[in-house]
C-alpha cells in the first residue's frame, strides 16, 4: 500500500461508520423506525463486537416503535368499533414481528459494556384476542349481510362470502358455522339463467337446432357468480331468463348457373430460322444458325357449373328477468351459411387453362344440403356469437 492509500484509508473508514451511523439516525427521524430496526440489526448480527452506535440505535428505535403502535392500538380500542378489530390484529402482528426479529440478539451488549434494554410485551394473548374478535366482528357482518341477501340483494351475500373468507384465511380455518354461511352466500350471491329458444319465423326448425344451438360449454360461459342452464330444473329459482327469439329464417333456393368461356395463352412452339433474300439461313459471327421463337396462341374452351344456396337466420337475445315481465337488455344476433359448389370441364388444349380453371376441372356437381342441415349448421355458426352476448351481458348482475 503506498503512502497516499494509508493516509487515506482511516479516513474512509470513519466516514463510512459515520455515513452508516447517519442512515440509522435518517431513518429514526423520519419515523420509519422498523426501517431502522432491519439496518441496525443487519449490523450487529453475527459480529461478536457490537458496535454501540447499533446497540443504541436498535434500542431507541424499538423503543420508539413500540411505543408509536401500542398507542395507536389504545386510541382504536377507545372508539369501541367493532371494525377497528382487524386494524388492531394488522398492528398486533407487526409487533409480533418486530419482537421476534429482535429477540434472537438479547440479551444486547456493545463491546463498550452498554447493555440494551428492551420492553418486550406479551403480544401472544394480545394477538389472540384481537384475532378473535376480528374473526367475531366478520362472522357477525356477514350473517347481517345475508339477511339482506335473503331479501334479493345479491351484492349483500357476494360481500358476505368475501368476508368469510377473509375470516377463513387470515383468523381461523374453521369457525362456528362458517362453512355453512359461506355455501348460503354462494348460492344467494349466484345468478342462476336460464337460456331459452323461441322460434317466431314463419318456418318450422329442426329439432336439432335447438339441441346444438344448447349444447354450450358451461365452462366457458359459467362465472363466479353467474350460472346458466339450458334445460330448466324444477325447483331451482332463476333470477334471469336469456330468450334467443329467432324472428326470420331465410333459405335461398337451389341455384345451378352455367357459364361457357375461352382460356386463351401464347406460347412458344418451336423455331423459325432466318433467311436471307436468296432463302438461305443466315449465321451468326460465330457460323451458327439464327433462329426465333416461333408464338402460337392456344385455347381451351370451359363449361363451368355454379351451384349455391344460402341459409340466413337472424333473431335477438333478450335478457327478462325471472319472471320474464321486464326486458332488462336486447341484443341482434345473426349468421349465414353458404354452399357453393364449381364442376368443369373443357376441350382443347390443357395448356391454355388458368390456374382458377385448372382448380375446378374435374369437380363434378354435387347433392344439394338439406334445409334441415344448413339450419343445425346455422345453429353451430350461431352459438359463439350467442355465448360472446351472454359472457358480456351487463343485464346479468
Amino acid at each position: 500500500m503506498n503512502t497516499a492509500a494509508r493516509l487515506f484509508a482511516p479516513i474512509l473508514l470513519v466516514a463510512f461508520l459515520l455515513s452508516s451511523c447517519r442512515s440509522a439516525q435518517k431513518y429514526v427521524e423520519s419515523g420509519d423506525y422498523d426501517s431502522a430496526i432491519d439496518f441496525c440489526i443487519r449490523k450487529l448480527k453475527g459480529k461478536p463486537k457490537k458496535k454501540e452506535e447499533y446497540v443504541k440505535g436498535l434500542e431507541l428505535a424499538f423503543r420508539k416503535a413500540q411505543a408509536r403502535d401500542l398507542n395507536a392500538v389504545s386510541q382504536l380500542k377507545a372508539e369501541n368499533r367493532a371494525e377497528l378489530w382487524e386494524r388492531i390484529h394488522n398492528i398486533h402482528l407487526q409487533i409480533r414481528d418486530r419482537q421476534n426479529k429482535v429477540s434472537p440478539l438479547t440479551p444486547l451488549r456493545a463491546k463498550s459494556g452498554y447493555r440494551a434494554q428492551f420492553d418486550f410485551v406479551n403480544i401472544a394473548a394480545m394477538e389472540r384476542e384481537s384475532r378473535e374478535k376480528a374473526a367475531e366482528h366478520l362472522y357477525d357482518s356477514a350473517e347481517s349481510l345475508l339477511k339482506r341477501a335473503e331479501n334479493g340483494d345479491k351484492l349483500a351475500a357476494r360481500k358476505a362470502y368475501g368476508q368469510l373468507q377473509d375470516l377463513q384465511r387470515r383468523y381461523y380455518p374453521t369457525y362456528r358455522e362458517k362453512d355453512q354461511l359461506m355455501a348460503k352466500a354462494r348460492d344467494l350471491g349466484t345468478s342462476y339463467v336460464l337460456l331459452e329458444v323461441k322460434n317466431q319465423s314463419d318456418k318450422v326448425l329442426p329439432k336439432q337446432f335447438a339441441e346444438r344451438l344448447l349444447a354450450i360449454d358451461k365452462s366457458g360461459l359459467d362465472s363466479e357468480w353467474r350460472d346458466f342452464s339450458f334445460v330448466e330444473e324444477k325447483g331451482l329459482h332463476y333470477d334471469y331468463r336469456a330468450v334467443l327469439k329467432i324472428r326470420n329464417i331465410d333459405i335461398s333456393p337451389e341455384r345451378v348457373q352455367e357459364r361457357a368461356y375461352t382460356d386463351e395463352r401464347k406460347i412458344q412452339d418451336g423455331w423459325d430460322y432466318v433467311l436471307d433474300k436468296r432463302g438461305n439461313v443466315m449465321k451468326d459471327s460465330l457460323g451458327n444458325d439464327i433462329k426465333t421463337p416461333r408464338m402460337v396462341i392456344i385455347r381451351a374452351d370451359i363449361l363451368e357449373v355454379f351451384q349455391s344456396k344460402a341459409t340466413r337466420i337472424a333473431g335477438s337475445i333478450e335478457i327478462r328477468n325471472h319472471n320474464g315481465q321486464s326486458l332488462l337488455e336486447t341484443c341482434e344476433v345473426s349468421t349465414e351459411v353458404l354452399f357453393e359448389n364449381y364442376a368443369s370441364t373443357f376441350r382443347g388444349d390443357e395448356r391454355a387453362l388458368t390456374p382458377e380453371s385448372k382448380a375446378r376441372i374435374g369437380n363434378r356437381p354435387l347433392p344439394f344440403p338439406r334445409d334441415e342441415d344448413m339450419l343445425t349448421q346455422a345453429a353451430e355458426r350461431l352459438k359463439p356469437e350467442v355465448k360472446d352476448e351472454l359472457r358480456s351481458s351487463r343485464a346479468i348482475l
